[in-house]
């Protein structure tokens, strides 16, 4: 009996222990269609004209029960620039502004994820901008994961918003007529791929 015992006591043990494990974060892959970001920036004092940018891609790792091993990194493409007007888009992707042209994309990758509550948390990480990297923090909301109407994907989505200066990446020009500070919303939808592993997003 005792022999018995001992033979079982370690898979009791591991029982116990499962639960402890980490959860498996699935890969998530952004949805550039249904991904927006968003931008507004003082002109003169007299409005804050909106802009935006479209994702050219990115990978989230994300369990909605359990966020300890989240991660996400993304490229947003300047070029796609939209400010409503042709020359107005020209004029900020000229090297003093945004040097669309010499430097195409802007990359963020995350560092850690801060939860606050069951859908808030504070993505904290490196934005690389014009070939300057500077660490920034971005509130965000998780709103909701799950199947499409149809089932044919599983959908995770996210609110965010944060507050750029533009000095921290060397974007000096006008100062008398552009504001300093950005504002930034972003409005994410990534799709879970089932291809990959979590090492391998």
């Amino acid at each position: 009996m005792s022999h018995v015992r001992l033979n079982a006591w370690p898979f009791w043990l591991a029982a116990a222990l499962l639960p402890l494990a980490p959860a498996h974060a699935a890969t998530w892959r952004y949805d550039t269609v249904h991904s927006q970001i968003l931008f507004s920036i003082s002109h003169n004092g007299y409005s804050r004209p909106f802009g935006r940018l479209h994702i050219a891609k990115g990978w989230l790792r994300f369990n909605p029960d359990d966020w300890g091993h989240a991660a996400t990194e993304l490229d947003i493409d300047l070029q796609s620039l939209d400010l409503g007007d042709t020359e107005w888009n020209e004029a900020v992707c000229k090297k003093a502004l945004l040097d669309c042209h010499t430097h195409r994309y802007a990359h963020f990758k995350s560092t850690r994820i801060e939860r606050t509550d069951a859908q808030h948390g504070v993505l904290h990480g490196q934005l690389s901008l014009r070939a300057i990297t500077r660490p920034v923090s971005i509130p965000f909301t998780f709103n909701r994961a799950g199947p499409t109407i149809y089932g044919l994907r599983d959908i995770a989505g996210f609110s965010a918003t944060a507050m750029l200066d533009r000095n921290d990446f060397g974007m000096h020009a006008y100062a008398g007529s552009i504001g300093a500070h950005v504002s930034v919303w972003l409005e994410l939808e990534a799709v879970r791929d089932h291809t990959l592993s979590k090492e391998q997003p």
